[in-house]
């Protein structure tokens, strides 16, 4: 049984509906009091704490301008009396999500697709690098690849995870190449070549 006062993980799981109905009561409170358009996404965390009642503490991904951002809220409930109140709404940062944007995308009036990015973009030189990394594992050669520059450097963005379509001058020994490589970055971040080619 939980001691009065202290705030501890809710019983009921945070995907439960119980919980679900009274994030979604929050949002919509939120809503009718503050004229706003909130969607409701998913509860992240579910506490509560016994007062007179239970006052649940809600973390709420909700959808504002087709943006995902994180809440904090407060849910005051009396079960015996069928009452519930919403205390506290309040904005607690957004969700970081990957998105064209993020890699300076050129939005030359183009549809989704294939964009220029800047090659100096910290993304695009992860990538270049994670493909050399990747080059190097699968080559024989006794001489490591280094990265002169990318010379060039296209992506794709979708939903939360890109493709970078890049041409790298690389140095093996004395010898300059130029090298078409195509690489996989997943929403967790991780880094996959997909296509490696010479550039003649």
């Amino acid at each position: 049984m939980a001691t009065l006062g202290g705030v501890h993980d809710s019983e009921a799981s945070q995907n439960s509906v119980e919980i679900e109905n009274l994030a979604r009561f929050a949002v919509d409170e939120h809503n009718k009091k503050e004229n706003a358009i909130l969607e409701f996404a998913r509860v992240v965390k579910a506490k509560e704490q016994v007062v007179a009642g239970t006052m649940h503490h809600l973390t709420i991904e909700a959808i504002e301008a087709g943006k995902k951002k994180i809440y904090e809220a407060e849910v005051w409930v009396k079960p015996w009396l069928n009452f519930m109140e919403l205390k506290e709404f309040k904005h607690a940062g957004d969700v970081p999500v990957f998105t064209s944007s993020d890699l300076g995308v050129k939005r030359d009036g183009h549809g989704p697709g294939w964009q220029s990015v800047p090659v100096h973009d910290p993304s695009v030189q992860d990538a270049a690098n994670h493909a050399l990394k990747s080059i190097q594992q699968r080559s024989n050669s006794l001489f490591p690849y280094e990265l002169q520059e990318v010379v060039d450097a296209n992506a794709e963005v979708e939903d939360d995870s890109a493709k970078f379509d890049m041409l790298l001058k690389v140095k093996r020994g004395s010898a300059e190449e130029k090298l078409k490589v195509v690489v996989h970055k997943s929403s967790e971040g991780n880094y996959h070549l997909n296509r490696m080619e010479p550039h003649v």
